[in-house]
């Protein structure tokens, strides 16, 4: 029996994750669920999914750490571009999990929340649209980045920043497209903490 899904492939609110979740157990085990618990206020469900396969979850954060500490790339943008990137993609997990965070880095809550409708909303600089522009032409398939997007943004942040912002939509893709295929949805961390919900998405023409 199949899960009820979206357009996205995303599982509805009511189904599980496609792979059932699993008892997070050990030393190791008992560490990471303490460090979940102190930056989410719990273990996540996503986490008991993978902890299926330890070697794949362990890499997974273990390169997740490694690039919270890359610094070529305005912390703002590196964010906007990673929620436009799950926007896209339709992960709502990475997106309400990045907006969560957000109030902890130093981020605007009001372009945070303004994400899903980046391309219509007045909250952004026209190097933020631009950089949004790109992360999600580039989770699209086939991908649709252009030499003009690329040219743009190679002038504001250079060879480095764009790089850097290439490899973290990269990396947001490969989480956002494994949890909408496992079924690991929303947990609504956002709003157990009292954040206004996340402004709608609105609908963008196919091109021809």
């Amino acid at each position: 029996m199949t899960s009820p899904t979206d357009h996205t492939g995303q599982t509805s609110e009511t189904s599980e994750p496609r792979v059932p979740p699993t008892e997070i157990t050990g030393l190791y085990g008992g560490l990471m669920k303490v460090a979940m618990r102190r930056v989410l206020g719990g273990v996540p469900v996503g986490a008991r999914v993978m902890w299926h396969h330890r070697g794949v979850l362990g890499d997974t954060m273990r390169f997740g750490r490694r690039a919270e500490r890359w610094d070529r790339l305005d912390h703002t943008l590196a964010t906007l571009a990673t929620m436009a990137a799950a926007a896209e993609v339709g992960c709502g997990f990475c997106l309400d999990l990045h907006y969560f965070r957000s109030r902890d880095q130093g981020l605007s809550l009001e372009k945070a929340s303004e994400v899903r409708r980046w391309r219509s909303s007045a909250a952004y600089s026209p190097l933020e649209r631009g950089v949004m522009e790109y992360a999600a032409a580039m989770s699209r398939t086939p991908v649709a980045v252009t030499d003009e997007m690329a040219a743009a943004l190679l002038a504001e942040l250079g060879p480095d920043g764009l790089l850097e912002l290439t490899a973290r939509v990269g990396a947001m893709n490969m989480t956002a497209r494994g949890n909408v295929a496992l079924g690991i949805r929303s947990e609504h961390y956002a709003e157990a903490c009292g954040l206004p919900p996340m402004a709608p998405a609105v609908a963008v023409a196919s091109a021809p």
